[in-house]
């Protein structure tokens, strides 16, 4: 599968501009506070009345660290007092209480991660705490059903504590790595040793984790095209079953942290895209396939697997085997998504508090789709997923001619078939290998919301 992906420098450079990631459609930007309690609630029982209910997914927020990693863009809280820590969780566990109520008893959690922040922040005391109170809130599918995953900082866990998560529940682990370049951790604060994620991984399989991933970031201070190489190196030397390779967005006029980065160690933007360049020959060289956006699995994987045969998914979380389900976003910020409505919980703790305190969801803001939203969903699901949509398809589950109401689109997308990104044929559009780098430019042209100049966005490549 190495020339799966084709990377075109003079294309890349061409379409990489700024653009959604479409873990949604509408994305973020389209949620409103007109979209409140009430409407999550109905869609909620909405949920429970359809004839074959979804099962359920959740994603918790911890938002708390103890130290700033300076390139971090996430809500997140910088701390040392744990009892910060234990006083959310016992607001956490509320909602969850209040959110298990909406959901019939039938329905079992197949899916549930844990992002931040820091999920580790908490002790393995807290989070089988935690994870009592969803069981008892969701009822946990059997142990042969569930994709139960978190976030892990190498700094935070020693291999017992590894083992220890294994027993409470989880079986994906998600490593944070960056970069194992010694200069460029002291650049961003976060310096951690080869030595401790390679301890942690050995732990985690001997542990019985069925899937390990390892987040890297390109486009970091001081990188360099031959330090990052030596880093993908280490990596595929652990093996992991996944590998996240995220581009770096620096918008120090957005993020504060980012501030603390010197602007002479940030790397001219046509290293960016050399990074980019190692890192696909590298990782496919290794036998990893490209799964699309920053994500690459062993050909054995799950994600390997399912792009194979055509059940590959998006959910907020990114590429997964599980995402048609009811997602429940629990704690600040998180998103959920249920039925045809988004949702997404307030921002500060306070408010979180406040909000619980009298009894009420957390729910900031949302959006419920209508037919032309679920259309443009799931041709922009198509794309993500699959690199290809088939109008047929689209035809029969939508009551639609597809060269009719997407003519502007099709317009659109010639340019693209020009540079062989694409093909336009008569039932389909299928992506190509020097698209595949390119998908989201490529869904794009189905976004009805986009505006031209809408610069909120990271870059596409």
């Amino acid at each position: 599968m190495k020339d799966d992906v084709l990377f075109d420098r003079p294309l890349v450079e061409k379409y990489d501009r700024p653009g959604p990631r479409y873990t949604s459609y509408p994305t973020a930007p389209q949620f409103h506070t007109a979209f409140a309690e009430d409407d999550y609630r109905a869609a909620a029982e909405r949920s429970n009345r359809v004839a074959s209910p979804k099962p359920l997914s959740a994603y918790i927020h911890i938002p708390f660290c103890k130290s700033l990693c300076y390139y971090c863009a996430c809500n997140k809280i910088i701390t040392h007092n744990t009892e910060r820590a234990a006083e959310y969780l016992d607001w956490l566990k509320h909602e969850i209480n209040l959110q298990g109520k909406l959901f019939d008893e039938s329905r079992r959690m197949t899916q549930l991660h844990l992002g931040g922040g820091t999920p580790t922040y908490l002790n393995n005391a807290q989070l089988a705490d935690l994870m009592a109170a969803l069981d008892a809130a969701f009822h946990f599918a059997p142990p042969e059903a569930r994709e139960f995953s978190l976030e892990v900082d190498p700094r935070t866990v020693t291999p017992e504590q590894i083992h220890e998560l294994y027993a409470v529940g989880f079986n994906r682990l998600s490593f944070g790595v960056q970069d194992f370049d010694p200069e460029v951790q002291e650049a961003v604060n976060r310096v951690q040793s080869e030595a401790q994620v390679v301890e942690l991984v050995k732990a985690a399989r001997d542990a019985g984790f069925q899937s390990i991933s390892v987040d890297l970031i390109y486009g970091l201070p001081l990188q360099t095209v031959a330090s990052f190489d030596i880093t993908l190196a280490k990596i595929i030397a652990l093996r992991p079953d996944r590998i996240a390779t995220y581009s770096y967005a620096h918008l120090p006029e957005l993020f504060k942290s980012q501030r603390l980065i010197r602007p002479e160690d940030m790397p001219p933007p046509e290293r960016k895209l050399e990074l980019l360049e190692l890192t696909i020959q590298r990782l496919t060289d290794a036998g990893y396939v490209y799964i699309g956006m920053d994500h690459f699995a062993l050909p054995e994987d799950e994600l390997s697997l399912a792009r194979e045969n055509g059940t590959l998914q998006r959910n907020f979380q990114g590429y997964s085997t599980h995402a048609d389900c009811d997602l429940i976003g629990l704690g600040i910020t998180a998103i959920g998504k249920v039925g045809d409505t988004y949702s997404q919980n307030v921002k500060e703790t306070a408010q979180y508090q406040h909000r619980l305190e009298s009894g009420r969801l957390p729910v900031m803001r949302g959006y419920r789709l209508n037919d032309d939203d679920r259309l443009r969903r799931d041709v922009i699901n198509a794309l993500m997923c699959h690199g290809r949509v088939e109008f047929d398809d689209i035809e029969a589950r939508h009551g639609v001619t597809f060269r009719e109401i997407f003519a502007d689109a099709l317009a659109h997308l010639e340019e693209m078939q020009r540079d062989e990104l694409l093909a336009i044929h008569a039932d389909a559009i299928e992506v190509l290998p020097a698209g595949r780098l390119m998908m989201r430019n490529v869904a794009m042209a189905f976004d009805a919301y986009l505006k031209p100049q809408e610069g909120r966005f990271s870059r596409t490549v």
